[in-house]
């Protein structure tokens, strides 16, 4: 085991003996290095002003993302490559043109924010050539201004590639030599800290992961912290140890398989809505809205079913499709393996089938037959970076004379885990695909659920929302011409 943390903070190597496992980046740049750029305003990955961005190697590539570092761990950077705000000016003191360009547009007025929206539209311009307007605002959704309005920001953000071309960006002329240095840093040794925390591990490779759950059954395994920071900023948790399983490039594996895809436990959500959006245009917009760019791109697929979450987007989504889940643990052998089908996973609110010492390794999901139709819909509060109230994904397969032969109608928010509807389904057997057959399933919704009232909708309301999405969706695969979407992707196809 290797029990010093490594990683760069811009071209600088540093190098940390002792860390708690679960110190945030934020703290440690604002407390331990006095960089204050970044900025606190929520702790738990929604407003955006912390934003930082993180390089890492992806498959031999750099690759740069922009995260919230109010939840990061710093112990997560390791190998990673750290830019905040203070990196962007010159030598010289001369602005980036990011920074530039939100001078001249006017972008900023009290400031708070501004640091974050600089750094998510840096992360922009690294990665993508000449966004578009629609881009932009995509990117920005994971950060809130309360004084401006976001028009000159936006305006920034079409005007930074103008100040100076994104080919002459020194940061994109370093980017083979900051490569380089990362893969001298990555290793295939676990990494092993102490602080007065907690102990902190992230192995290389899973069978390094299996050895340590067995010998640990009682850690947290922690992926991208999306939801495990708000553990410790809002529920002052102490987590210890904890195992994170960022450093195993296996597991970020996504694969076709010919009648499925294959996604390791640590494909992170971008990737993934690239992936499945193969599948269905529904899927992609299903994940657009996934949190702010922030939050995708820390976030997995493997922590978003492991975490249990009644209110998760994905698993809705994925049970309709009939996908499966591989688990894993040490045997006697080596890496033992059993296979059970996703839905069968969630037993009750916050419990799992996840025996003792074992991980989500992988996440099989079929591909959609030319027989089958299939539809998912999210309702929130608002559009971007929200929970749901309600989440629904349908799939149905039909006999050649159009009668339905197997319906599967999954929700999320309507119980303690996502779940499928069983009443419903069957009052879908056999019928015609029409609105009689929608009409009795949806008569059946309430012996299928009892949801809950809360701050997000009330009982009623969501019984009303569950009913509605299947209306949605006989109408988008029989009137294609009726708009039934007021934003978003599918609205922007349907208008286009």
């Amino acid at each position: 085991m290797r029990e010093r943390l490594r990683f760069l903070l811009g071209d600088e190597l540093v190098e940390i003996d002792r860390c708690d496992p679960t110190l945030t980046v934020l703290d440690w740049l604002r407390l331990e290095k006095r960089m204050t750029g970044s900025k606190e305003g929520c702790a738990e990955g929604d407003c955006g002003a912390c934003t930082v961005v993180v390089g890492r190697l992806d498959r031999g590539r750099l690759r740069y993302e922009a995260v919230n570092a109010c939840i990061r761990f710093l112990p997560t950077l390791d190998g990673c490559q750290l830019l905040t705000v203070e990196h962007l000016k010159d030598a010289d003191g001369s602005l980036h043109p990011v920074q530039q360009a939100m001078v001249e547009c006017h972008g900023s007025q009290c400031g708070f924010c501004t640091p974050g929206f600089v750094m998510s539209l840096f992360a922009l311009r690294l990665n993508e050539a000449e966004p578009d307007v629609a881009r932009i605002e995509d990117a920005l959704a994971g950060n809130l201004c309360r004084c401006t309005g976001y028009e000159p920001i936006i305006a920034a953000g079409r005007r930074m590639d103008e100040i100076a071309p994104r080919e002459t960006d020194r940061f994109l002329r370093e980017r083979e030599a900051i490569a380089a240095r990362l893969a001298a840093l990555n290793d295939a040794t676990t990494l092993a800290l102490e602080g007065e925390g907690g102990r902190f591990y992230a192995p290389a490779t899973v069978e390094a992961l299996a050895e340590l759950v067995a010998a640990h059954p009682q850690a947290t395994l922690v992926a991208g912290a999306t939801d495990v920071g708000l553990w410790v900023t809002k529920a002052m948790k102490r987590l210890d140890p904890v195992i994170y399983l960022g450093r195993i490039e296996a597991l970020r594996a996504i694969t076709d398989e010919g009648d499925h895809l294959r996604f390791g436990a640590m494909a992170g959500h971008i990737d993934v809505r690239t992936a499945l959006a193969t599948l269905s245009p529904q899927l992609d917009e299903l994940m657009r809205r996934f949190g702010g760019e922030q939050v995708r791109n820390a976030g997995t697929i493997g922590g978003n079913i492991a975490n249990g979450s009644p209110i998760g987007d994905l698993p809705p989504a994925l049970i309709a499709l009939d996908s499966t889940l591989v688990l894993a643990q040490r045997g006697r052998a080596g890496v033992e393996r059993r296979t059970i089908p996703l839905e069968s996973f969630f037993l009750d609110y916050r419990k799992q089938d996840r025996r003792p010492a074992e991980f989500v390794e992988a996440v099989l999901v079929p591909k959609l037959a030319p027989d089958m139709l299939f539809h998912a819909s999210k309702v929130s509060k608002r559009f971007d970076e929200d929970i749901s109230a309600v989440c629904g994904a349908f799939r149905l397969t039909r006999h050649a004379d159009g009668r339905i032969s197997e319906a599967r109608l999954a929700y999320g928010g309507m119980a303690g885990i996502p779940k499928r509807a069983a009443a419903a389904e069957a009052a879908l057997i056999g019928r015609p695909w029409d609105e009689d057959a929608v009409e009795a399933a949806i008569a059946a919704l309430p012996r299928d659920f009892t949801p809950l009232s809360d701050m997000r909708a009330s009982a009623d309301y969501r019984l009303k929302i569950a009913g509605n999405l299947l209306r949605r969706f006989l109408i988008e695969t029989t009137q294609p011409q009726t708009e039934t979407r007021v934003a978003g992707l599918l609205a922007e196809a349907a208008h286009g």
